[in-house]
């Protein structure tokens, strides 16, 4: 299986889309640090939000296959400037959380995340498991 990082903003749903892609039951933890679990590498927010440590993000990308920018369905704003992923060595996809939120705008989010140039991009729902194994099936081709 393909090894999938995950970049976005505080609160994107990066730590609840890791459970549904693991299976387990989803509670809420905020992540304090970069964290290696299997085949998934799960960054903190404030490691994109922050300019003195997007670099680390830079640097962790090389240890994927596969770069994961997360951007919620709930989002006013998006941290991900246009084409940023030229600068990417990896693939890039888009995932857009929170789709079965009731204020969602996932069109809002794949406008964005096409604008950042992702190469594909993946609609879900942690909860009710909305894209979650389409994902899967794509880090396992």
């Amino acid at each position: 299986m393909k090894r999938l990082i995950l970049m976005g903003r505080s609160e994107a749903g990066k730590s609840t889309l890791i459970s549904a892609l693991k299976n387990q039951k989803i509670e809420y933890h905020k992540t304090q640090y970069i964290d290696y679990e299997d085949f998934i590498i799960d960054t903190p927010g404030e490691y994109a939000e922050t300019k003195n440590l997007g670099g680390a993000l830079a640097v962790y990308s090389y240890e994927s296959d596969v770069i994961g920018l997360v951007a919620s369905a709930t989002e006013h704003y998006t941290l991900f400037p246009p084409n940023i992923t030229g600068m990417a060595t990896r693939p890039v996809i888009g995932i857009v959380t929170k789709c079965d939120h009731e204020e969602a705008r996932p069109d809002m989010a794949e406008l964005w995340l096409k604008e950042s140039g992702c190469e594909k991009i993946f609609f879900t729902s942690s909860f009710r498991r909305d894209g979650v194994d389409e994902l899967l099936e794509y880090l396992k081709s």
